[in-house]
Parts: structure tokens; sequence; C-alpha cells
């Protein structure tokens, strides 16, 4: 026994030599990475290779085994194809080779023991990582955990020379760590992209000509040409031209506002008509928009702190499990105590939360939603407050026509048929509404003349030998027509109101106007009702004015209420309302919600809104519906119940077998037993939600 103590000793004391060494190894390879490869020798570079090609199958074949649909949801968002990264390529080798030292150890009982002990080093040797997170915790959380408990219990086994268990132990380890791994991954994401919709190149004015170049090259006091239809690249004034720009995105202004020579324009705002030429004051990482990037990447890493429902039930039950370990060394000796440490009494939520939050991140996304975080689906249980942005989130994207004011002898439909010919090309939102109230009327277009067809800073067509000009009260006046000051107070009032109003004139003479407002979701109320029957507070955060943002608020039947609120001071709010004991769900699409969405404890955002808002969001609903919201709200109270069932489930055999200990005389065999008991117990709850939903679909398939 000497003997073997001597030699496991002197074994591991080389491993940890060979571990720390290989460490300062991959640390210089990563310092040096270019003279690395230059320098690599031909073995290295043939288990390179045969590593990505292992890695590639993990990626492809294994992973998507863990939410086939989730997988192909999150391919979808990300603007590039996704990178497997160093953290998760070491767990799935670890995987691989755990394996391989678990049938290096049955060979060895069967045919050649010094195997077995060879298996129980090395798997040592792979756990070191595992003893440095034990020694972080104790020293520097001063916190017992569970990782503790299964340090000192393999510790244990390889002082029994108990060495198949050893290797087991070690694979279902970092099976779980691979588990937990693909539940958070999406919190370990690259920084935020802010550029994400944000033009390459752009079109400088040199001398009167137009250049394409890169938007990098850019310098303040450049002149660049944007076309209607194009997003502004750059923070800037405008030196000539007028456009009606859409901001929403970045400011919250639900309607668009109209710019012209001496106006600011900032980058990340779309100019939906006109043609203007921007004077270069800020680009790139100076603009607004990226300046909000700064700040969301500063704050990249605030949940990492967050353990995970499993984690917190597992750490729980450290202390009591070493407690009676430590009891059980004086009373039923070294076996006993160790055996206890292996009773599965909370270690095997390790395996069990991840699949079981796995399983609820899959029936999430066969619904329509993908969370990438799993912790926000455990968050969302404990929500008290829902605040919602409001343009955009609360209300579409498209506007509706509410009303349509004459101003001569034709009637509505005539009026608006003129304004739908003139803009059935253009694609913005306002154009659209236009063509929908036509299309609800059943309204037949005229053909245009193509050749007096002119799109500036309004629009002029020819329809029926005359001109139509539909656009803004500034295109009007500068096309020479005379605005009444009745149609004057209009715009005044709707203004007001949040609302937009196109005008539309016959030849030289105003003929009327078509009052535009914001489209409320169709089911934005009925959401609001559940949230509400649900005992949850509910209030809009909004960058618009404050009239319209109250009367979306009466309309939507919400008490509470912010208007012209700053991006920065979306998040202030959010932070206010969380320390005064608040847990906050916020609901948000723009790039102005994006630094609350940071902030909030569980974020949600929809699928077509802005780059940052989604890379940003935890949750994303894939059908660009509220509707969904209240879905999640019931999945999450489920998941919570079920992992409280799971682990009560696996608590049992743990019971049972640390009893056995002290009064049956139960061994390392009989722990492991009951430990494949309590595991396969709890994966039977974990997997039934996802097992029911699967029947339920086969069910209405076959009728």
């Amino acid at each position: 026994m000497l003997v073997q103590g001597m030699i496991i000793a002197g074994a591991l004391y080389a491993s940890l030599k060979i571990y720390k060494r290989s460490r300062k190894k991959r640390t210089d390879l990563q310092i040096s990475s270019s003279e690395a490869k230059q320098k690599k020798k031909p073995l290295l570079s043939v288990i390179d290779k045969t590593d990505e090609k292992f890695q590639t199958f993990m990626h492809q074949k294994v992973d998507p085994l863990f939410g086939g649909k989730r997988h192909q949801q999150l391919a979808k968002l990300a603007q590039h194809p996704e990178v497997v990264d160093e953290a998760e390529k070491t767990l799935n080798r670890q995987i691989a080779f755990s394996t391989a030292l678990t049938g290096v150890a049955v060979l060895g009982a069967w045919f050649f023991p010094p195997l077995l002990l060879f298996s129980a080093v090395a798997g040592f040797y792979m756990l070191f990582p595992l003893y440095e997170e034990i020694y972080f915790s104790l020293t520097k959380e001063r916190r017992i955990k569970q990782d503790f408990v299964i340090g000192l219990y393999m510790a244990g086994m390889l002082l029994q020379g108990v060495y198949i268990l050893i290797a087991v132990s070690c694979l279902l380890y970092f099976i779980g760590s691979k588990l937990i791994y693909r539940t958070e991954q999406r919190s370990r994401e690259e920084l935020v992209n802010v550029f994400g919709q944000q033009p390459r190149f752009v079109w400088r004015l040199i001398e009167g000509t137009e250049i394409e170049i890169p938007v990098e090259e850019l310098l303040p006091g450049d002149l660049i040409v944007v076309n209607a239809g194009e997003v502004v690249p750059v923070d800037g004034m405008i030196a000539e031209g007028i456009g009606l720009v859409d901001q929403h995105a970045l400011t919250g202004e639900a309607q668009p506002v109209e710019k012209e020579q001496g106006d600011s324009v900032l980058a990340s705002t779309l100019l939906l008509t006109g043609r203007i030429i921007i004077e270069v004051e800020k680009a790139g990482s100076q603009t607004a928009v990226a300046q909000i990037g700064e700040i969301l990447n500063e704050m990249s890493n605030y949940r990492m702190s967050i353990e995970s429902k499993g984690t917190e039930l597992g750490d729980k039950a450290a202390l009591p499990v070493l407690m009676l370990s430590g009891l059980a060394l004086p009373l039923v000796g070294k076996i006993g105590a160790t055996t206890v440490l292996g009773s599965s009494f909370g270690s095997n939520m390790r395996i069990i939360a991840p699949i079981c939050m796995l399983n609820f991140l899959n029936l999430a996304s066969r619904s329509g939603v993908l969370v990438k975080d799993g912790k926000a689906l455990e968050r969302l249980q404990g929500v008290d407050t829902f605040v919602f942005d409001k343009t955009g989130t609360l209300t579409l994207e498209q506007p509706h026509v509410v009303q349509i004011h004459i101003h001569n002898n034709l009637t509505e439909n005539e009026l608006l048929i003129y304004a739908a010919a003139a803009e059935f090309r253009q694609t913005h939102p306002i154009a659209k509404a236009i063509l929908q109230a036509a299309d609800e009327r059943g309204l037949e277009l005229p053909s245009i003349d193509e050749a007096r067809y002119e799109v500036g800073y309004g629009i002029k067509v020819e329809i029926d030998n005359q001109i139509i000009r539909v656009g803004s009260e500034r295109f009007l006046t500068l096309e020479g027509i005379e605005i009444p000051a009745e149609i004057k107070k209009l715009k005044s009032d709707c203004q007001h109101q949040g609302h937009s109003l196109v005008m539309v004139a016959i030849e030289n003479e105003l003929a009327g106007a078509l009052e535009l407002r914001a489209s409320i979701r169709p089911e934005a109320k009925e959401v609001i009702q559940h949230l509400q029957k649900y005992n949850l507070s509910v209030s809009i955060i909004s960058g618009d004015q404050e009239e319209p943002t109250r009367a979306l608020a009466q309309e939507l039947g919400i008490d509470g209420y912010f208007a012209n609120t700053l991006p920065e001071n979306k998040a202030e709010l959010i932070k206010q309302l969380q320390e005064a004991g608040h847990s906050v769900c916020f609901v948000g699409d723009g790039i102005n919600d994006a630094i609350a969405l940071k902030q909030a404890d569980v974020s949600i955002s929809l699928l077509g809104a802005t780059t940052v808002a989604i890379d940003t969001a935890q949750i994303v609903l894939m059908d660009q519906s509220l509707k969904q919201l209240v879905y999640l709200l019931d999945l999450a109270k489920e998941f919570d119940k079920t992992i409280q069932t799971a682990f009560i489930t696996t608590l049992l055999p743990g019971a049972v077998c640390i009893g056995g200990v002290f009064f049956l005389g139960f061994g390392l065999v009989a722990s492991e037993v009951l430990y494949q008991i309590g595991l396969y117990s709890g994966l039977g709850v974990a997997m039934k939600p996802i097992l029911t939903q699967k029947k339920i679909e086969t069910d209405d398939n076959i009728q």
C-alpha cells in the first residue's frame, strides 16, 4: 500500500509538472502564434489536422443533437459562420480523452493492470483545471462548492485504487461541463458589432466627382453623398440637399424627420427620400452609435457571475455532504467517507440540470423563440416588471393612414389614388402605408408617365396629363405651392400627437393631405393584459414625444411610461428599478435600446430588429410577434418546477446511499449503482417535457 501510494504521488507530481509546462507552452504559443506556425514540426501538423477534423465532426454532428432547431436559429442570426472557440474545443478534447481512458482502464482490469494506474493518473492530469477552480473558490470566493466535493471524491477513489470509476467519473464530469457550456455559450459571444447594418463603402464627393471608398478611410471634413434608401454611415452636417430621415432605431422617434442644409445627421439612420451631401464630423468608432457599442462591450461580462439553477442547487448540497463524510471517517473508515462523497447528493445535477435546460431551450425553439442564454429562462420566472420600448416594439415599423384631409373638390378615394400611384415604386414605410390604404379600399391605380417621374425631396409624376406632387410641406413650398393656414395648423396638431402629414398637390394647388400614425402591434393589447393578470408591472420607455407615448400607454391600459428618454437614460431607468428591488425584463428593438437590454435582468428582442439589439438580447422572438411572451413566462415556470422535481428525485438515492454507509456498510460500488439510479431517474424527469411535446406533435401529424 505504501509503495502504491508513493507511485501515485510521484505520478501525480510528474503530471502536475507536465500540466504547468503545457499551460506555459500554450500561453507562449498564443503570444507568438505566427512564429510557432512557421516552426511547427510535421508531427504537430498531423495532430493539428486530426484535431481540426475532430472539432468539425463535433460541431457539425454532435452539437446539433443538443438542439437542432435552436442550432438552426442561432445560425440564422449569425452575421458570419459560427466558430467554435478554444474553450469548447478543449472540452471536446477532454471528452474524447476521458472516453479513451475509460477504455484503457477496462483493458487494464482485464489484461494488463498497470494500465489502470496509467488511466487514473492521466485522468487526474485532465482534472487539474478542476482543482484550480476549487482553489480559486476557496481562496478568492471563500465558498465551498460542489466542485470541491467532486475533487475530494476523485482523490478518495485514487487512494482506494478504484481506477475504472475514476475514468468514468472524469467522462461524466466533462460531459456535464460540455452541456453547461452549450446552455450558456451565447453569454460568451464576441463583442457586440454595432456596424452590422452599416455600409462598408461610401461615395465621397471630390471636386464634383463621386468616388467610392471604404468607410474607414473617411476623415472629418470629407463630403459624402447619401441617396434615398441608404443608411447614413457617419455623424455629420448636411452641406446640401433635403431629405426625410428615419432615425427611430437610434433615437426612438416614431415619425421620420425632415432634414435640410445645416441640420445634423447620425450614423445608422436611414434616408427615406431625397439626396443629401454630408460633411463628415465623426466616422467609425467616434460616431454616436459606436459610443453605444463601446458601452455595451464594457458591460459584456457582467452576467457571467450569475450561477445556473442546477449549479446553485448542487452547491447548496456540498457542505452537508462534506460534514457527513467527515462524520463517516472515524465511524466507518476511509471507504465509507469516500462513498459519502460519491453519494450523488446533488452532484449529478451537473448533468441533469443542463440537459433539462437544453430540453426547455429546444421547446422554446420549436415555438419560434430563440433563448440564446439559458440563464435568461431561469431568471424570467422571477421577473416582476416588464418594460417595453415604444417604437418598433409595441408599434410596427409601418404606420397606417388614419385620416384623409381634403382641401378641394376631390373625394378621399381620388386623393388617395393620386398619392398611391405616385408612391407605387417606393419601398419606405410611409409609401407602404399609403399603398396599403389604397389596397384596403380596393382602389385601382392609374399608370404614370415614365418620362415625367421624378424622385427628389418628394415625388413629382404626371398622371392623366396632370402634375402630381407628393411630399412634405417644405417640398411643396420649394415647388412654389402655397400651404393654407388651416393645413399648417393641422400639421402642428399632428406633430404634437406624434402623427405625420403627407401632402398631395395637383398641378400648382394643394389638394389635401394624408394623416399617418404609428400602427400598434395587433397582439400588443392582449399580451399586456395577460402580463397584468400575472400581477406583473408594465411600463413604456420611449425616446418619442410625451403626447404619443401617453396616448399609447392609455390605449394599451399601461399606467407607467417615460417619454423623451435618451439611450443612456433608458438603462439608468432600468437600473433604478433594479435598485428598488425589482427584477426587470426589457423588450426592445433599436440601437437606442441596446444599453437597456444589457442592463436588464432579462432582455428580449424580435427578429428583424437592429443588429445591435439582436446581438445584445438574450431572447429573440423569431416570429416577430409579442404573442410568445406569455408562452415564455409559462415555460419558465414549468422549467423551475421541473428542475426542482429532478433535484428531489436525485436526492433520494443519495440519501439511501448515505444511510447505507452508516448502517449497512455500503461501499464505492453501491455508491456508483445508486448514483446511476439517481442520474437516470433525474434524466427521466428532465426529458419528460420534450418527450411529451414530441408525442403531441406525432399524434397531430397522424391525425
